[in-house]
């Protein structure tokens, strides 16, 4: 078969920023083996797979080693091609995933999201955390995702730099980090993604992420809206709003940078 592979950067208006990933639409269903080899060719940290279904698309991501059950640039990417490719001429996209029906809409230069809040709750932290990561922490909580740690400064979150290794031994796959900005007063809070054990040792930008900061922040600020500034060597921008119960919306921007065709056999 032929098929259009589309690379977008999510979470940014600039090329070669953010957070890349490859979206296929596909014509037909495809088996996950397919879909799973596919990804590790492109070997990005996610490539999406859209099939038509009912009113909307189902949707599934795959990173190089695995297939994960939400994705946030991912998502954003898909209904990004979605709009500027003509495959939807609806300004609102509908996504059947394994983590429910996901809505993104389009508003202006930004796309926002409609995905699930994951909640975190006080845990206390394995001793080979603190060593992995190589820095204190304030706290350490725990959500479906991982784990999520609040350090004492932003200079820590940018200038950390984790024994992934060890990381890889942990009881979760995925760690955030995150702290209150203090160098641009444009932004909230800061933060940062690994997941060595899923074959990413770094996201560049992570929607699933901050569906668990929105939550916690709203706490310790006693706000509703954010914009978030993921500090990646990519680094990207979300736009976060939670007003609680169980939802949580998050807007980014993305750019298309090359579009090719895919020969399988």
């Amino acid at each position: 078969m032929r098929q259009i592979i589309t690379q977008v950067d999510a979470f940014t208006n600039t090329p070669f920023a953010g957070n890349p990933a490859a979206v296929c639409v596909l014509p037909t269903p495809q088996d996950e083996r397919w879909m799973q080899n596919v990804a590790q060719e492109m070997n990005l940290s996610e490539t999406a797979f859209l099939v038509r279904q009912d009113d909307g698309f189902n949707l599934r991501w795959f990173t190089p080693t695995v297939e994960v059950p939400l994705c946030g640039h991912a998502t954003l990417a898909s209904a990004h091609v979605l709009w500027s490719d003509g495959h939807s001429p609806d300004e609102v996209a509908r996504f059947y995933t394994k983590s429910g029906v996901l809505i993104a809409k389009l508003q202006g230069e930004w796309i926002e999201l409609d995905f699930p809040v994951n909640h975190s709750q006080e845990t206390l932290a394995p001793r080979e955390l603190r060593e992995a990561l190589g820095v204190p922490y304030k706290s350490v909580l725990q959500n479906s995702l991982g784990y999520l740690v609040e350090l004492e400064s932003e200079d820590l979150v940018r200038q950390m730099q984790p024994n992934f290794q060890l990381l890889k031994t942990l009881p979760v796959s995925n760690v955030i980090v995150t702290s209150l900005t203090h160098s641009d007063a444009n932004y909230d809070f800061v933060s940062r993604f690994f997941a060595p054990a899923l074959g990413i040792n770094e996201d560049p930008v992570t929607g699933a992420a901050h569906c668990c900061l929105a939550a916690f922040w709203r706490d310790r600020l006693h706000k509703d809206e954010f914009l978030a500034y993921q500090a990646s060597s990519r680094g990207g921008v979300v736009k976060v709003r939670y007003t609680g119960g169980d939802r949580v919306f998050l807007a980014g921007q993305a750019v298309t940078i090359m579009r090719g065709e895919l020969f399988t056999a």
